[in-house]
């Protein structure tokens, strides 16, 4: 072995197939689950139940930027749970995964997303961010001298993954801030337990604002894509995290993006994934690129319909599974 070999890094990623042919695939998902009537619009927030379940919209977007899509892709919607990969992305970058690992914890609860018995697994209150107790915990990390400098932060992250300026859905954040009593418990359990950092509800304030982050199925997949790339912008070329951090966030995603039915999800689709009860769900199959869809109707642990079905489909037909092998 030479020095050369000895220093690179090999790396599972291969090829998207073809433009037409990946766009005859993404025209058939959508041709087939389209018509699909399944699940149930979120009730968790009054403002999310007002969601149509009708909207539908799909896109794929590769390592080298470019996008294949059909439906709804106008329909804005916010990021809701999957905004939690992208403020782990942050955290990781600007703390370190140590500090994360210490302090959030990473290991798969197997319980609801937004459980409070899951932090009383334990004795140090962990959870890991793919959860509410861990994401909120996760917020909390965010740096910055006060909370406008940590919001400006994770705005200005969270668009550099999009490749555009994201704003906040102020009716959805409003909806989420006078209902989230559930969450509130959660940031409070949490402070007993000294597993958050700074005040509780200042932090569960932030997660909450980060929720309410507004994007389209064109941004979603925009923000997959970076991490599938190791942490550049495929469109801007921005670089937004390092590989390291991109790793981190994507084995994370693979433990618990998914919830409780995450070992369900990675042997029917094989890719790292993050779903939010707005009815997103973002797909990264690293090297290639990211599948988001957006379908409110969700499943009974909180994942929209459409997508999952959308993401299995696609994942055997353009070969995004990463554990796939040749047969």
């Amino acid at each position: 072995m030479t020095a050369d070999t000895a220093d690179h890094h090999y790396v599972s990623s291969g090829n998207l197939p073809g433009h037409d042919e990946a766009d005859a695939w993404i025209g058939r998902a959508y041709d087939e689950f389209r018509p699909v009537a399944d699940g149930t619009v979120s009730t968790v927030y009054p403002a999310l139940a007002e969601a149509d379940p009708e909207k539908f919209a799909l896109c794929l977007t590769s390592v080298n930027g470019v996008s294949l899509d059909r439906g709804d892709l106008d329909q804005k919607f916010t990021l809701m749970s999957v905004s939690k990969a992208f403020v782990l992305a942050l955290v990781c970058e600007h703390v370190g995964l140590d500090v994360v690992r210490r302090v959030v914890g990473v290991n798969p609860t197997g319980l609801p997303f937004n459980s409070l018995a899951a932090i009383e697994r334990f004795a140090d209150g962990r959870t890991n961010p793919m959860v509410n107790a861990g994401a909120i915990a996760t917020s909390s990390l965010v740096p910055g001298a006060d909370f406008e400098e940590r919001w400006i932060l994770l705005t200005r992250t969270m668009s550099a993954f999009a490749g555009r300026p994201l704003t906040l859905d102020q009716a959805t954040y409003e909806s989420a801030r006078n209902t989230n009593m559930r969450n509130r418990s959660i940031a409070y359990l949490l402070r007993s337990y000294d597993a958050i950092n700074g005040d509780a509800m200042a932090a569960l304030d932030l997660y909450t604002r980060q929720c309410c982050l507004e994007v389209t199925t064109r941004d979603l997949a925009l923000m997959g894509a970076t991490l599938a790339t190791g942490g550049i912008n495929p469109v801007t070329q921005e670089r937004v995290v390092c590989a390291d951090t991109a790793k981190a966030v994507l084995a994370i995603m693979t433990i618990a993006g998914m919830y409780e039915t995450s070992g369900d999800w990675f042997l029917d689709v094989g890719v790292p994934a993050k779903s939010g009860i707005s009815g997103c769900v973002v797909s990264v199959s690293p090297g290639k690129g990211a599948l988001a869809t957006y379908s409110a109707p969700l499943d009974a642990a909180g994942n929209s319909v459409r997508g999952v079905k959308t993401a299995i489909y696609l994942s055997q037909h353009l070969g995004l599974d990463v554990v796939a092998v040749p047969h």
